[in-house]
């Protein structure tokens, strides 16, 4: 099973994170595979606009699949920078326009990746936030990323406490573009998604463009900066450990509630 979907809808291209049984959290293949899927939609003329979603009714995405990164040393932390890299650099420089479907929780690198998006359509029971702090995962592409969209107060806020927000404050400061009912999301994603579609394609090229140019400066600066922290942090062995209790915990709690 592919963990990337694709569709094309006429004009408009639908990715999707298909790893429902994780709440869409992500891994090597994911972020590879949703490289590649952005590579082909940006190659199709046909295609002027795109959607990202995940699959299910729980999750755009949970974040990080710790089970991955509990195992890293710092040298595999460092490649695990670049290859965010990647995926936030492809997203950053495509010249068609990006719309996050957004259904459920999107945590973490998952709320990363919906703010790099250019409009992003939710419900109201989208939750949203910076949870990595509470397994042991210092955040630097997080806060770069959440500055440039709600300010450095709230993003100390969410980066310190890692407490996640609700759809409603997520619409309040302009984290949630459109708040639709649940069963409405992807239709407004579709009809925004041709909205940016029918735009002439040189001005949408050139404002996209004018985005990255001005926001690359602290692009690679956090980049730089998350390979000498996740080598510092790893070194110690906390994220490890906190991981392998987080999961620990979370396990425990699965148990109870099948009892």
């Amino acid at each position: 099973m592919s963990v990337i979907l694709r569709e094309t809808h006429g004009a408009v291209g639908v990715i999707t994170l298909n790893r429902p049984e994780v709440l869409n959290a992500w891994n090597a293949a994911m972020r590879s595979e949703l490289v590649a899927a952005f590579d082909e939609m940006e190659a199709n003329t046909g295609i002027r606009a795109i959607i990202l979603t995940g699959a299910g009714d729980r999750a755009f995405g949970a974040g990080q699949d710790l089970n991955e990164t509990k195992t890293f040393d710092p040298d595999r932390a460092e490649l695990w920078i670049g290859e965010w890299e990647r995926l936030y650099h492809r997203i950053r420089s495509l010249t068609k326009p990006v719309v996050a479907a957004l259904n459920g929780v999107a945590a973490g690198s998952a709320f990363q990746v919906a703010l790099l998006c250019d409009l992003r359509v939710g419900h109201d029971g989208v939750t949203m936030g910076q949870p990595e702090i509470n397994s042991g995962i210092a955040s630097t592409t997080g806060p770069w990323i959440m500055r440039e969209i709600i300010g450095l107060g709230r993003t100390i806020d969410l980066t310190l406490t890692g407490r996640m927000m609700d759809a409603e404050e997520c619409y309040r400061i302009g984290v949630i573009n459109r708040l639709v009912p649940q069963d409405r999301v992807m239709a407004e994603a579709m009809a925004l998604a041709e909205l940016l579609a029918a735009k002439p394609p040189v001005a949408m090229r050139l404002d996209r463009q004018r985005f990255q140019e001005v926001t690359e400066a602290g692009f690679r600066d956090c980049l730089a900066a998350g390979v000498r922290n996740q080598r510092e942090a790893y070194a110690t062995g906390e994220p490890s450990r906190m991981m392998e209790e987080f999961l620990a915990v979370r396990a425990a709690r699965k148990a109870g509630k099948a009892g």
